[in-house]
């Protein structure tokens, strides 16, 4: 069967082309804007990419066209499908019919941390030997792909909240039908489809609803979100994770910090140690990460002491807080932060880990509800740990800096934050301010105009 895919450039998209092709498709897909690490990916699987979005890309017709959740009415290749009367499903449901059907899923949800999570659990159950299939929305550095069929029963997967087609509002994740399930946390994103978090807590109600009675819930103790979202009804077990004593009652599942920056912790099962995880992780956003995925492999067997060995030697996932290059001292990382809250965790676990030296971010709000100014309030502050921010305003947003302007006027240091319309701008900027040995992060959920590459020559240009 010939297989074409519109979006095949997401994360998503990117990996249903890679199972497709393992299953024995042809498979083909068009995009726009495409970037590594996932154009890459699909080049070394020798599927054909096609740029742009034209009514000639389907000819011949494919058999089949699955229809990414950016495309919408209007778009060239969407009208030619409907036109020609093409088949065509969302990515979802046909990963639901196609790969999941009677398979073990092991899902991971929430607004933050979802590809690490799902990394993190699937690297565990490799290193116990289970050969499972997985989908995982980002690249992880201990696989030489996003996603495969497996050679197993189970099957790893990263639950999107976001919706599945235009055609097909619901939350990718109410296709999947987990047996195990992890909720990271819940807060209000994705502005462009949900009018509140209210709306958001329904669709994770509704993907409750289709675990089983026999199944397991693995949630942080403290979210008042996921509270709402379960108190809709919940017919599943569920254990509970936690940080030192951040709870006044037992949760199943706690991490006592051995390390400041979460590098290193002691996993508590019920109140008994286990064992101490000694990674190259930082952040609590990580620790709690873990605790999720050890209690989700412990689900189908993995003891928890195996679950921490394998965690030891995890190496993480490109584009969060990816080290890129070392040029004389000067660190630059690659991070995928997309909310206030993931730049936060971020950056917080990098100030626990390198102390008082200097960190600059170089932050793009690309994300839809970002460019929707819906997170204003909580934006700069959630850079408080970096000792200078430059904004990227590629998309001309005029409420930022417009929001920089008044910080400026009311801060007691004005110039810690900046704002810049243009990559080659921003470079400028960073070279002006890089003196010595620092920290950069580079955070964005897009290519962010090919802006890596570009700094990391002109510092070494720099430095000669």
């Amino acid at each position: 069967m010939h297989i074409h895919i519109l979006g095949i450039c997401g994360t998503f998209m990117g990996s249903l082309a890679v199972l497709a092709r393992e299953l024995g498709h042809t498979v083909t897909g068009s995009d726009q804007g495409v970037y590594p690490p996932m154009s890459t990916q699909l080049e070394a699987q020798g599927i054909g990419l096609m740029d742009g979005y034209h009514a000639d890309n389907l000819k011949p017709a494919p058999d089949l066209v699955l229809i990414g959740n950016a495309m919408s009415r209007g778009n060239p290749e969407v009208e030619a499908v409907l036109n020609q009367n093409i088949d065509y499903m969302s990515g979802p449901e046909w990963l639901a019919r196609e790969v999941l059907r009677h398979r073990w899923v092991l899902a991971v949800a929430g607004t933050h941390g979802k590809t690490t999570t799902t990394a993190m659990l699937l690297w565990i159950l490799e290193q116990a030997g289970f050969e499972a299939g997985y989908l995982v929305g980002g690249v992880p550095n201990d696989f030489p792909v996003s996603a495969r069929l497996g050679n197993s029963d189970f099957f790893v997967i990263e639950a999107d909240e976001y919706d599945s087609a235009f055609f097909d509002k619901r939350s990718k994740f109410v296709h999947y039908r987990p047996h195990t399930l992890i909720l990271n946390n819940l807060e209000f994103d994705h502005a462009d489809i949900f009018d509140n978090v209210e709306a958001i807590e329904r669709q994770f109600h509704h993907l409750v609803r289709t675990v089983p009675s026999r199944g397991l819930i693995v949630r942080p103790a403290l979210d008042a979100h996921l509270d709402r979202a379960l108190e809709l009804g919940c017919w599943t077990g569920i254990q509970a994770t936690s940080i030192g004593s951040e709870v006044p009652y037992m949760a199943d599942w706690r991490a006592e910090l051995l390390a400041e920056d979460g590098s290193r912790f002691m996993v508590v099962h019920h109140e008994q140690p286990v064992a101490t995880v000694k990674w190259s992780q930082t952040g609590l956003h990580n620790v709690r990460n873990a605790l999720a995925a050890i209690a989700a492999a412990r689900h189908v067997g993995v003891t928890p002491d195996h679950a921490v060995a394998a965690l030891c030697r995890f190496s993480g996932v490109k584009r969060r807080m990816e080290l890129l290059a070392d040029v004389g001292g000067v660190h630059v990382y690659d991070d995928f932060a997309h909310h206030p809250t993931a730049i936060t965790t971020t950056l917080e676990g990098l100030r626990n880990k390198v102390g008082e030296e200097t960190i600059l971010a170089l932050i793009e709000p690309r994300s839809n509800t970002m460019q929707q100014g819906v997170h204003q309030q909580t934006l700069l502050p959630s850079a408080a740990a970096a000792d200078r921010v430059i904004w990227a305003n590629l998309n001309q947003m005029d409420w930022l800096p417009e929001l920089i302007e008044g910080y400026r006027a009311t801060a007691e240091f004005p110039d810690r934050h900046s704002v810049e319309s243009t990559v080659d701008a921003l470079i400028d900027r960073v070279l002006e301010q890089v003196s010595g040995p620092c920290h950069i992060v580079i955070m964005s959920n897009g290519g962010f105009g090919g802006i890596h590459q570009k700094l990391i020559a002109e510092l070494e240009r720099k430095t000669g």
